[in-house]
């Protein structure tokens, strides 16, 4: 069973430890969570940054976040942000699509002989 996505607000971030505690939009006890849950962002979290999560418990029996994002921020090598090889995609499907309707086009007009 998949674990649900949760949302809270970063309230404090340790650069110098790798490490913050998010406040859950749904109330209850601050969430800990630690720079390794967020793999890699194309920034640092700073506090105030509305984070999407999933919750589990550590061994001590205490809540922190796992599977965790920073909305608005992009994750390097995620399967979702834009790359080259999707852009080159795309405008190969542009240039099929182009040749499609140019082959379309000739084809009518030497059929009819000439454009009416």
């Amino acid at each position: 069973m998949t674990k649900p996505l949760l949302t809270g607000v970063l309230k404090t971030w340790k650069e110098d430890r790798g490490f913050g505690f998010i406040t859950p939009d749904n109330g209850g006890r601050d969430v800990f969570i630690h720079i390794s849950s967020l793999g890699e962002t194309s920034r640092r979290p700073i506090p105030g940054d509305i984070i999407h999560y999933q919750v589990t418990r550590d061994r001590q029996g205490k809540f922190r976040a796992i599977n965790a994002s920073i909305e608005g921020v992009t994750v390097n090598g995620a399967k979702n942000s834009p790359t080259k090889e999707n852009s080159t995609l795309r405008w190969g499907l542009l240039v099929g699509l182009g040749l499609l309707i140019v082959t379309v086009v000739a084809f009518f007009y030497l059929r009819s002989g000439g454009f009416i």
